[in-house]
This record gives C-alpha cells, sequence and structure tokens, in this order.
C-alpha cells in the first residue's frame, strides 16, 4: 500500500510539474509576442523620423513631417496591436478562412467568394485619387513593416492565435484595406435579410393588416399596397423547415436585428452654453474582444485628427480633426434587392432577362480547406449581380424550384472610392468641405453629423440605386428578375440624399430614425433602424434651452426606455392591483409582487435594478405568445420585441388586437389574458434562472455585455482569458443602446453596443472625450487588452486632446521610426 501511494504522489507531482511548466511555455511563446512600445527602429519607406507616443491609455500619437509618414506609423501600429485581428478581417473578405480552419467556415468563405468583394477592391484601387493612393502604400508599407520585424526578430508570430492556427502573413496590400471597407459595407447591410423575412412572412399571414402589424411601417407617409410574395414568383415554394436560422462559424454578416446602429447629434453655438459647437457619437457593432475600434491621433500637414479608427484602414473613421468633427451612423438606405433569376428549362447555363434568356457570367474559384481536399465553387453573375448560395439568408425558404436569387448591392463595385471620400474627410477644414468630398463615398451608406467652429450639419453618405416606380416589391421583397420594371436604373445623384445644413433650430441629430416622408422610390428606405430612441433624444435635446459636453454626455449614457413607459400602460392596464389576496408561494402572489414592482418603475434600465428584467421577461413571452401560433417556427426569427407590434395590438390599430385570439383554441382570448399568461410565463422563466426572490433581481446579470473573441471564446480555459464580460445598463431601445441577444439560452445578453463614444466640443476642443469598449491592444497578456473595458462600463471618458506634451507626460512608451 505504501509503495502505491508513493507512485500516485509521484505521479501526482509530475503532473502538476508538467502543467506547471506547459503555462510557463504557453506564457513564454505568447508573451514574446507582446509590442515593446519603448524603442528606435530604422525602417526602410519614410521620407523623416516618426514618433509614436503611447499615452497612458496606449493610445498612440503619430507624429511625422509628412502626410505619407503619418499613415506608415499608423499602419505600424495597428500591426503592433491588432495584427491577428486585421488578419482575420482580411482573410474573411477574401474568402479565405477555411485555409486555418477547415470545414467550419466554409458557408462564410463559399458567400464571400460569390460576393467576390475582395477582386472588386482590386480593381478600386486604380479609382483613389492621388492623396489616397499614397496613404494606401504607406499604411500598408508601415503594416509590412512590423512583419518583416516579427519574422527577423523572432517577436512570436506577432501574436498568440498564430501559434495556434499557423495562419501565414502574407504582405498587406492597399487593396486589403479597401476589402476591408467593403467587409463593413456587408456586415452594416440589413436590407437583404429583411427582404427574405418580409417574403416568408407574408406566406404565413395573407392578411395584408396583420402583415402590416408585425412588420410595421414606420410611423410618417403611408406607403401603397405591396402584393403578397406568392403573387410575384411562380409556385410552388419550399415547404419550411424550421432549421434555417443556424450561424455559420465567423459568419461574415450579423444576424437579423444586429446589423449597423448608432447616435449622433450636434448643437450649434445658439444652444451652446459654452459658445462653440458641440458633436456627440456612439456608433453600434457587435461587441468582440478586441473592440473593432482603435482609438489614434495622426499629425498630418493639415493639423491634428484623433478619433476611432478600424484595423486594417487608414482612416480615422469618427473624430475630430483641430477644425472639424464628424460622427456616423447607419442611414439605413435600401441599397440591396433580391432577385429571383428564372432558370431556362432547357439550359440550366442561362436565365430569363427582359430580352429573352442570357448566359451567366462564370468563373471558378477553389477555396482551400485545411486537412481536405480544396472546393471549387463556380461563381455565377446575372445582369442583376451575383447568384448567392440557396443555404444563407433562408433564401432556400423562397425560391421556388428551377430559379435561383442574385443580388444588386451599391457596394458591388469595382469602381469604389470610399476610400478616398474618408480620406478627403479626415483633411477638411470646414462643414461644407466635408459634404464635398463625402461626394465619393460609395457604401456603406452612412448619416454623416458634422461641426465646424460655426455650422452644424447632416448628410446622408452614399450611393442610392434609382428604381422605377412600377417596381413590384419596391425593393422591399425579392422581385422577378425579368422584369424590367423591376431592375435598378443605375444611381441618383449625390443632391438626392438627404441634407440638414446649419438647420434653425441648431440641432441636427440621428438615432437610425426616420429622416424623410419622401414617396417611394425617393423613399430612401422602409425599414428603419429606430422608432423608440428619437423620441427620449427629442425631449432629452428640447428639455434644455442650451448644451454643454456634460450634457450631451448625459443623454449619450441615457438609460431610460420610452419603449417601457409607452407599453407597461397598455398591457397591464387590467392587471394593476386587480388581483385578490393570495399566500406567498402562489403564482398569484409573484404576479401581484412584480406588478406592484413595475408600477413604481420609471422605465430606467439600470442594471442594479430587478424591474428592468420582470419587464423585459415579460414583454418577451408576450410577444411570443401572440405570433407563435400563426407564425409557427418562423416566430423564432422574430427574437427581439418589436414594439410598434406590441403597440399596435394593445392599442386595437386597425384591428391588431387579433393577434391576441389563439386560433388553435376553441375559445376566444382577450389581449388580457395574454398579457396575464405571459407574465407567468415570464416570472416561471425568472424562477427557474434567477430564483424567486423578485426584489434582489439584477439586470445586469441577464444584461451583461459579451465581448469575446472571435476564435479563442469557446475554448475551455482560455476563455476566461481572452473573453470580456461586465455588467451594463440599457437596452435595446434606451440612448445607451446594449442591443440583446435574442438567443433562447441568454436572451438578454448585450452583444450590440456603442463600442466606441465621443463627445467633441469646438468651445474648448481639448476638452473633448472618447472611449473604447475594451483596450487598444489584442494581446489578452496586455494590460491594454482590457484596462478601458471598466470605464466604458461605467460610462466614463479618456481625454481626447491634440496636446502632444500631453501625451508625452504620460506616456507608457514612445516608438521612434528612423530613416535607415
Amino acid at each position: 500500500m505504501a509503495l502505491v501511494f508513493r507512485w500516485l504522489l509521484r505521479l501526482v507531482t509530475f503532473s502538476i510539474v508538467m502543467a506547471v511548466l506547459g503555462s510557463l511555455m504557453v506564457y513564454y511563446l505568447a508573451s514574446r509576442s507582446l509590442p515593446d512600445y519603448d524603442k528606435t527602429m530604422p525602417v526602410a519607406g519614410i521620407t523623416g523620423d516618426i514618433e509614436i507616443i503611447r499615452d497612458n491609455a496606449g493610445v498612440p500619437h503619430i507624429m511625422a513631417l509628412s502626410d505619407r509618414d503619418a499613415f506608415f506609423g499608423l499602419g505600424y501600429a495597428h500591426a503592433q496591436d491588432r495584427l491577428w485581428q486585421m488578419t482575420l478581417l482580411r482573410r474573411t473578405a477574401q474568402g479565405r478562412l477555411s485555409e486555418i480552419f477547415g470545414t467550419r467556415t466554409i458557408e462564410t468563405d463559399t458567400l464571400m467568394r460569390r460576393l467576390d468583394l475582395y477582386p472588386l477592391a482590386v480593381q478600386s484601387v486604380a479609382h483613389q485619387d492621388p492623396a489616397t493612393l499614397d496613404a494606401l502604400e504607406a499604411y500598408s508599407a508601415g503594416v509590412n513593416a512590423r512583419l518583416e520585424e516579427i519574422n527577423q526578430g523572432g517577436k512570436g508570430r506577432g501574436a498568440p492565435e498564430f501559434f495556434m492556427f499557423g495562419a501565414p502573413l502574407s504582405p498587406w496590400k492597399p487593396a486589403d484595406s479597401i476589402a476591408l471597407a467593403k467587409l463593413m459595407a456587408f456586415q452594416l447591410s440589413g436590407h437583404l435579410r429583411d427582404e427574405v423575412l418580409r417574403a416568408r412572412t407574408s406566406l404565413l399571414i395573407p392578411d395584408a393588416d396583420r402583415l402590416s402589424d408585425i412588420l410595421p411601417d414606420m410611423p410618417g407617409t403611408g406607403v401603397a399596397a405591396l402584393p403578397g410574395y406568392a403573387s410575384l414568383v411562380p409556385g410552388p415554394l419550399p415547404r419550411f423547415t424550421p432549421n434555417q436560422t443556424r450561424q455559420a462559424f465567423l459568419p461574415a454578416s450579423p444576424p437579423r436585428g444586429l446589423a449597423g446602429a448608432s447616435n449622433a447629434w450636434a448643437a450649434d453655438a445658439s444652444r451652446s452654453a459654452g459658445g462653440g459647437t458641440l458633436l456627440a457619437n456612439d456608433p453600434h457593432l457587435g461587441l468582440t474582444a478586441p473592440s473593432i475600434w482603435y482609438l489614434a491621433r495622426l499629425q498630418l500637414t493639415s493639423g491634428g485628427v484623433i478619433g476611432g479608427t478600424i484595423p486594417g484602414m487608414p482612416l480615422v473613421m469618427v473624430g475630430r480633426s483641430e477644425q472639424l468633427a464628424w460622427g456616423l451612423t447607419s442611414s439605413y438606405l435600401d441599397d440591396q434587392d433580391l432577385y429571383i433569376e428564372e432558370l431556362n428549362p432547357e439550359n440550366p447555363e442561362e436565365y430569363r432577362t427582359p430580352d429573352g434568356f442570357a448566359r451567366f457570367e462564370t468563373r471558378k474559384s477553389i477555396i482551400t480547406i485545411k486537412d481536405h481536399t480544396p472546393a471549387t465553387v463556380t461563381l455565377r453573375w446575372t445582369q442583376n449581380g451575383p447568384v448567392l448560395p440557396r443555404a444563407v439568408f433562408n433564401l432556400d425558404a423562397i425560391t421556388p424550384p428551377g430559379h435561383v436569387v442574385s443580388l444588386a448591392w451599391t457596394a458591388l463595385s469595382g469602381e469604389d472610392t470610399s476610400m478616398s471620400a474618408g480620406i478627403g474627410l479626415m483633411t477638411s477644414g470646414s462643414v461644407e468641405e466635408a459634404i464635398e468630398a463625402s461626394r465619393k463615398h460609395v457604401a456603406p451608406s452612412q448619416n454623416l453629423t458634422l461641426i465646424d467652429a460655426d455650422t452644424v450639419a447632416m448628410q446622408m453618405i452614399g450611393v442610392q440605386p434609382s428604381r422605377d416606380p412600377n417596381h413590384q416589391s419596391k425593393g422591399r421583397m425579392p422581385s422577378p428578375g425579368w422584369i424590367a420594371a423591376n431592375r435598378w436604373q443605375g444611381m441618383l445623384p449625390y443632391s438626392a440624399n438627404p441634407a440638414f445644413l446649419a438647420p434653425e433650430g441648431g440641432i441636427v441629430g440621428n438615432t437610425n430614425n426616420k429622416i424623410t416622408d419622401a414617396p417611394f422610390p425617393r423613399h430612401v428606405s422602409f425599414d428603419w433602424g429606430d422608432s423608440q430612441r428619437v423620441q427620449r433624444w427629442k425631449a432629452l435635446m428640447q428639455g434644455r434651452q442650451v448644451h454643454t459636453r456634460d450634457s450631451f454626455i448625459e443623454a449619450q449614457l441615457d438609460t431610460v426606455s420610452i419603449t417601457a413607459r409607452t407599453l407597461l400602460p397598455l398591457i397591464g392596464r387590467d392587471l394593476w392591483f386587480t388581483g385578490e389576496a393570495a399566500p406567498d408561494g402562489t403564482p398569484e402572489r409573484q404576479r401581484q409582487r412584480a406588478l406592484a414592482l413595475l408600477a413604481d418603475w420609471n422605465g430606467e434600465m439600470n442594471e442594479h435594478m430587478p424591474e428592468p428584467l420582470i419587464y423585459s421577461a415579460w414583454v418577451r413571452a408576450l410577444q411570443e405568445r401572440l405570433i407563435r401560433d400563426d407564425l409557427g417556427p418562423l416566430a423564432d426569427v422574430y427574437n427581439h420585441i418589436e414594439p410598434l407590434f406590441l403597440e399596435r395590438v394593445y392599442r386595437n390599430v386597425n384591428g391588431a388586437s387579433a393577434w391576441c385570439d389563439i386560433i388553435r383554441s376553441a375559445r376566444t382570448e382577450t389581449c388580457s389574458d395574454i398579457a396575464r399568461l405571459a407574465l407567468d410565463d415570464a416570472l416561471l422563466w425568472i424562477d427557474e434562472t434567477y430564483g424567486n426572490q423578485l426584489e434582489s433581481l439584477r439586470w445586469g446579470d441577464a444584461h451583461q455585455a459579451v465581448h469575446d473573441h472571435t476564435v479563442l471564446g469557446d475554448v475551455p480555459v482560455l476563455r476566461y482569458f481572452v473573453n470580456i464580460h461586465q455588467s451594463t445598463s440599457g437596452g435595446d431601445n434606451t440612448l445607451m443602446r446594449g442591443r440583446t441577444s435574442g438567443d433562447p439560452d441568454a436572451p438578454f445578453e448585450n452583444v450590440h453596443a456603442a463600442g466606441y463614444r465621443g463627445i467633441y466640443d469646438f468651445a474648448d476642443p481639448d476638452s473633448s472625450v472618447f472611449i473604447s469598449a475594451t483596450g487598444q491592444s489584442g494581446h489578452f497578456l496586455s494590460r491594454h487588452y482590457d484596462d478601458l473595458g471598466q470605464l466604458w462600463r461605467r460610462g466614463e471618458y479618456i481625454p481626447m486632446s491634440l496636446d502632444v506634451d500631453l501625451a508625452r507626460a504620460a506616456s507608457v512608451g514612445i516608438t521612434r521610426l528612423t530613416k535607415p
């Protein structure tokens, strides 16, 4: 027995020692790729010395004597801190993820090859203006200088992820940056999914009034009735199967409801207490670790520029210069149309056009797959655009036999000058110059909010497709591609884009809300991103005669839900204080406790309060009960509450209360019945998930901001080092927006929020502030991996100053790139 014990002890000791040694080896290999911020290094390809001063938050202040060298320095800094992120984005745009991830990413690669984004980016390089070409080439040279340093200096392959996946690193090219911009455009475009959903829903809900309940138009000018989808395309359509919401590994586009969103507003001097213009902006994107945003300052010949960049592109996407500040919000321009293309039954290599059958344009593309035989994909194009795989976006549910689906999209251009527009914006000296520079922007369409010393403005940028007034579906559903009236007729002029220059009231802003009532086809969009936040924004803006930087911060961090304030009185009007006395532990007693809490609640989605969780669970269960019997498995796609739908039902707009009656039951249910049953459903779910002590609930426990590493986030043990989870306030419809996942297992996780926040005050420009959601570094062993995260969670900011002495005084290192 003693001998056995000694051997067991030795084995355990040996295992512990090996585990410790293994951990030390992993740490050693990973730490070798940590960048050294304090060094002097000679590099080729620069015209003068460059200083990269990193302040105490890790923000690089890139000081150079020429624009070319400044962009070189930005490329080098991006590659120091975010090389893996840049590589992953480039491979996504190229459709080359499967080379390192194997079969898991075949679906994403196939889609990206079909869209042909990278070849279009290569073609677009030649269409940039000389200043932009110079910036792209210098930026690429800066990235490549870092790659050469890694290869020659044993820098741990540049990032820990490269040890695990062994992805070969090719030199960065100007086309890579343009491809990333096109990828971002795709990730910000949601109309494709909306068209498919409207088509699928109309097949189940033929009643036009009921369809307008669940997919309502934004309040405003009415829209002519649309035909049902079944009348647009020849049948029979495939039977619906409930497995069509599967999410691919590393998808190129987010699920419905998680595309673009943002807030931006500005006030001129007449509405500013300090006598200078003000601008606030917080673009909303999917949360990841690290954040997609990277804070940086560049010293250009036109002056200093500081703000949020995206690694891989030589642009300050949002931020300010010494003369100008700018912010972006998704415009929700309908820049995508799906077409049902009829195949020639006698020759499947042909499709129907207005002039008869024509041959597809085709090209073979080989996808290399790790540890598997390469796959050959035949790419096909019609006159309307590329043919998409039936397996994506639920297209197989709406495509009749003998047909395929093609996509028209403004970003599918080989003459895309959006990068030139971005460079021109950064160097503009006034609002008027910025609006003119943005004429070159193609996609994604954005609302550009601007201030200079005197003027505020908002201009929609990006090209609008010109549609025929007789378009059968008005671009809202897939339409027959062989009918001439359904096809695009070129692009509208820049002057057709909505613009608001120096408004009389002194304030402009956008929360992705409807910005024009123009009728189709000059309508911009039928599907806007917000009908709720804008109401709170207007109240906060008009509640003060003048604003300050702090009042703009207060509005940016506001967590009051107008949606909750509107819906609770409607859905609970027959339930408040009407129950009979009930003993503790009964469903009736629990319902009374929940209603009592909600009755005293002001709609603030505070992370420390129980009411937001009770409310959110209630309206989620309510919508589920209202739509499940009508939509069946398709109800799974409606995984976020639709505020206008619930309001229409409980106000009985055009008979919308019909949704309350369960079709499959013998009795006629009332909306009060459904509200009571839904509340019981919600309380049961809360009991099973968080316990039955309602007063002790915390919204923040359910509304965790989930910054997961895109690749390592699900790896056991490692995920505890690379993922960042934070308790947060806000919700789907608050100005401090934290869009919930809608996932059945964790429906209220915050997965889409303001990864960047900035407030710019031209009364005192150096008092401007900004913040990103995680940290500057993409290396999980760096202290700058998550050091900004707690500030972001608490609604705090860091200085956004162009004072180089201030950055130098508290720097964590100065990198000097010198001429050889």
